[in-house]
């Protein structure tokens, strides 16, 4: 199956010479929901801007459902609804009126039961008489992705789309994504809660000064990439780590009371066996053990700090 979005050596140099972009090359499955995570400046909200039609490309191409966005904008554009970060509308329009202008921009015809279903579906249903100006932050945000959901779009791109937003507004608008996806839209988000890329996204990007440097299924992102952590809880302080300990490269914690041990899972060997054995050789004695698996976040942290 064709991707529906289908970006090939893009490339963005802004007039000044800074290149933002550098040969991105990137494929979006239909109905997945892709999480492009990177810190600030990465490139995230340019590659957006682009492919939904609001900055021009230096080199390249971009197709969204088929159509490439240059050549045949009208119909890429009409694919794509965008949230973006910043909040725009029109302070003193009603929630419903904002909603329905937004789909009539795209030449769709009237339909009341879509627009009430959208807002049902945000609970903004009991505010649609009322004022933007008049709502809270976070359904500000929501009345933004009832605009972008307006005219039916296949795909939804949403830029920091809980920044500001409270626990239970972001966890029912996650609720709304996940029904959006069950009904075939592919959804394409950035966000920095790594934690809601990691329990949302089917596939993972991470971006960084303008290069993707990794694609990957999540699943075996953390496969790939995760560690794993054991946790030596001493029953003395310990105030150096033992010279014969030192191939482990141990990290001592908690004034002397804690020993972290890092290693892979993949490996034929964990070396944990051997860890134990040394520790006891040492005279250290051990109150307690616990492992954990590094989070998505650990992986980005890693990715983008790398060399």
């Amino acid at each position: 199956m064709a991707p529906i979005i289908s970006v090939a050596n893009l490339s963005k140099t802004y007039g000044s010479g800074f290149k933002a972009l550098n040969n991105v090359n990137l494929d979006i499955n239909k109905g997945e929901i892709f999480a492009l995570l990177g810190p600030n400046g990465a490139g995230k909200t340019t590659l957006i801007s682009i492919i939904c039609g609001i900055a021009n490309l230096s080199e390249g191409k971009v197709a969204v459902g088929g159509h490439d966005i240059k050549s045949e904008y009208r119909a890429a554009r009409s694919l794509i609804g965008l949230v973006p970060q910043e909040l725009h509308t029109d302070a003193f329009e009603t929630v419903w009126a904002t909603t329905s202008f937004s789909r009539g921009l795209f030449g769709k015809p009237k339909n009341p039961a879509h627009i009430e279903k959208v807002l049902k579906d945000l609970s903004l249903w009991e505010k649609k008489d009322s004022a933007i100006r008049t709502l809270s932050g976070g359904m500000k945000r929501r009345v933004m992705i009832a605009k972008a959901l307006s005219h039916e779009p296949q795909v939804l791109f949403l830029d920091e789309p809980t920044a500001g937003v409270d626990v239970e507004l972001r966890k029912g608008m996650w609720e709304v994504v996940r029904t959006l996806q069950s009904a075939g839209v592919t959804i394409i988000l950035t966000t920095h809660y790594i934690e809601e890329a990691e329990e949302m996204a089917d596939r993972i990007g991470v971006i960084n000064k303008g290069e993707i440097i990794l694609v990957e299924e999540k699943a075996r992102l953390m496969e790939k990439l995760g560690k794993k952590r054991l946790t030596v809880h001493l029953q003395g302080k310990l105030d150096t780590i033992p010279p014969a300990l030192a191939p482990y490269d141990l990290e001592l914690c908690e004034d002397g009371h804690i020993l972290i041990y890092d290693y892979d899972t993949k490996s034929d060997r964990t070396g944990i066996t051997s860890l134990l054995g040394d520790l006891r050789t040492a005279g250290i004695r051990l109150s307690d053990l616990e492992t954990s698996q590094s989070s998505l976040e650990d992986i980005f942290v890693s990715l983008v700090h790398k060399p």
